[in-house]
């Protein structure tokens, strides 16, 4: 392992536009730095001033992570879990309402010594203790920057990087920026002046990057690059072209052989960079060109933005490399789906429901939930999923039809799904929820530990191991009053945590219907995908053929 005794910080920006993959970008210059026996960690930061992504809907910034310490992050999160094969905390993500609500307790508890508080230095210094402090013990962190270069709320970010170049130097910090090729179809031709621009602004700012990543959808000629070279004073080799993939997994096998790892060491005076990257070329040659193909049914509701599922439909793709099997998501909006429109299930492999808040679009999902049962196709639930599945079982086959969730009907007469109003959290603190309790801070969130009934499907899919750690986020729990009934009619209760809480069902007598209460999506890696899930795709394989 090669050990550097002060951590090099890469910073990562975007120009132009969002969405670019500055998340990806980062992700895979990491996954290139560790597979070079590199100690690598990474971090996002986010300049909206939520305090965290827990409140918002997933239509208005997709998925909300959650890793093992129960911190609700941004996706790139799962990104950066997925690609480095290894487990994040709160540390690795924060916002401007974060770093704000820091300096402003601060200063109500008198550590400033009664100075007047402002933007430079005291929310800058506090941005900059929070990237060091991520930074202990690593030989490299990737730092994202979220937002466009440009964006008002991400000026103290740009401020903290610039003087974090000032105070340590060319040899321990080195700026990549991100940006846009974009090709107009009218002239038949690609531009270089959004990126020029783009640069100018990190420029005016007092950050002059040393890379240039530019994404394209269309190849970029030499001349191009060398032109990119010129105007934005870069090395004609650091302008590196990252065109359209066939997957976010083959990006750091593209950026390798565009050569961004001899940019980073020339730029850190060290020797030649060289991954050993074989095993992850292979699972991406199986996720490009596979030999099979399966499709899942998806029903789902915030079917707008299908980054909502981010994790989930990576974990299908981990699940699909590792069984060399191409795994097609039919999206079907559970709003949408009914007696009449059932037939929209006919040709799945199998039947996956996912989580989700609220009562809208649950009557769909229940109904696919009885014909995944009735129809004996493989079925996945997750988090909600579970519960819907007990509430379908109890009202189809245990005959009673008022079974509901508080959630849904705060008056149920049979809450087969409840809310535990005095709860004790990870932490160990405890939380008192009622209806009326902010969702912020009031869920079940991060890594549980639960136990594996022995010889259920759960219990051999995870290896034949009994007690396994899956990651939560939600506030309702399975009402264990109900556990007899549910048993009686033909329902096993596989899975149980420590506190008694039920975590997994299964129904007997049917290939394969697990629903669990964690979200198993959460831990899966494309080195390691999660246990549950693969062990769904594979029955889904074995009832198409």
């Amino acid at each position: 392992m090669q050990s550097k005794v002060e951590p090099k910080y890469i910073f990562v920006t975007g120009g132009v536009l969002s969405s670019l993959g500055k998340g990806i970008s980062s992700s895979s210059i990491a996954t290139l730095l560790q597979a070079s026996n590199f100690k690598v960690s990474i971090l996002k930061i986010d300049p909206y001033i939520n305090v965290d992504p827990g409140t918002m809907s997933p239509l208005e910034h997709g998925e909300v992570f959650v890793t093992a310490d129960g911190a609700e992050t941004d996706l790139d999160i799962g990104h950066y879990e997925r690609f480095l094969n290894t487990s994040l905390n709160r540390q690795n993500n924060f916002t401007t309402g974060q770093v704000y609500l820091s300096v402003i307790e601060n200063e109500r508890a008198g550590k400033y010594l009664g100075k007047t508080i402002q933007v430079v230095p005291h929310i800058v210094d506090e941005i900059k203790a929070r990237i060091k402090s991520v930074a202990k013990n690593y030989d490299f962190l990737v730092v994202e920057l979220g937002g466009t270069v440009g964006d008002i709320e991400g000026m103290p970010y740009l401020e903290a990087m610039r003087q974090m170049k000032h105070e340590l130097g060319n040899q321990r910090v080195i700026s990549i920026h991100v940006t846009l090729i974009p090709y107009i179809k009218a002239a038949g031709e690609q531009k270089t002046k959004p990126t020029q621009h783009s640069v100018q602004e990190l420029r005016r700012i007092g950050i002059t990057p040393q890379i240039i990543l530019a994404r394209s959808e269309k190849p970029v000629s030499k001349d191009m690059k060398r032109k990119i070279a010129l105007s934005c004073d870069v090395d004609d080799d650091s302008v590196i072209i990252a065109e359209d993939a066939p997957s976010i997994y083959a990006c750091p096998l593209n950026f390798l052989k565009e050569g961004i790892l001899s940019s980073i060491a020339k730029h850190f005076n060290l020797s030649p960079i060289i991954p050993n990257i074989e095993s992850w070329d292979l699972l991406v040659k199986k996720i490009i060109s596979p030999q099979h193909q399966i499709t899942i049914g998806f029903v789902g509701k915030y079917l707008g933005l299908k980054e909502s599922y981010k994790s989930l439909t990576e974990a299908l793709i981990h699940a699909g490399a590792h069984m060399d099997t191409k795994i097609h998501i039919k999206w079907i909006d559970s709003e949408e789906l009914n007696k009449e429109t059932i037939d929209l299930l006919n040709d799945v492999d199998g039947i996956l429901i996912p989580g989700g808040f609220g009562s809208r679009g649950i009557d769909g999902k229940i109904l696919a939930i009885s014909y995944a049962r009735e129809k004996q196709i493989p079925f996945l639930g997750i988090c909600l999923g579970m519960q819907l599945s007990i509430i379908e079982f109890l009202r189809n086959k245990a005959n009673i039809k008022e079974a509901n969730s508080i959630e849904f009907d705060k008056n149920t007469t049979q809450p087969a799904i409840y809310l535990i109003e005095d709860f004790i959290d990870r932490s160990g603190n405890a939380q008192i929820r009622t209806h009326h309790s902010p969702m912020g801070g009031t869920m079940r969130l991060g890594e549980y530990e639960c136990k594996l009934q022995k010889d259920s499907v759960i219990y051999q899919s995870y290896g034949n191991c009994q007690t396994i750690k899956e990651r939560h986020r939600h506030r309702y729990e399975a009402n264990p009053k109900y556990r007899n009934i549910l048993e009686e009619n033909g329902m096993s209760i596989c899975a149980e945590g420590k506190e008694g809480l039920i975590e997994a069902i299964e129904i007997k007598n049917h290939p394969f219907f697990v629903a669990v209460q964690f979200h198993p999506e959460f831990t899966s890696r494309l080195q390691n995908p999660n246990a549950i899930i693969l062990a769904f795709a594979k029955k889904a394989l074995e009832y198409k053929k």
